[in-house]
């Protein structure tokens, strides 16, 4: 038997920043980071052959994105049927956070993990 699909990749890693368009400016001048005003995003393929991203993205000291999470930063992981997977986190007694929100790049969640760090999930 298979075992469940659950996360499948890491999806992105967010970040606080003192200046978030400074840092993003350093890291294309010093690093060589091709950016845009959300950061920086990595493309690859996975083993399928299917087209995968990371998104590397500071934000403001003051963003409330993270939030209840009082942490400097925010992991995103890809997962497979978020839907499903956020009804059986639910019933696991994880601590699910806001309502599922769906964009035309993807489906995505909140959850906490035990030591109250924000995740963000995304199909």
């Amino acid at each position: 038997m298979q075992p469940e699909k659950r996360v499948i990749g890491i999806g992105g890693f967010f970040f606080k920043s003192k200046n978030p368009k400074e840092l993003v400016a350093w890291y294309k001048k010093h690093l060589g980071l091709k950016t845009d005003d959300y950061g920086s995003t990595f493309w690859w393929n996975d083993n399928d052959g299917n087209d995968c991203s990371i998104q590397w993205s500071p934000f403001a000291n003051d963003t409330t994105y993270f939030t209840p999470s009082e942490k400097q930063f925010m992991q995103n992981f890809r997962v497979h049927d978020l839907e499903n997977l956020l009804k059986k986190l639910s019933d696991e007694g994880v601590t699910i956070v806001g309502d599922m929100v769906t964009y035309e790049y993807g489906k995505f969640g909140w959850v906490l993990d035990s030591e109250g760090n924000k995740i963000e999930l995304w199909e």
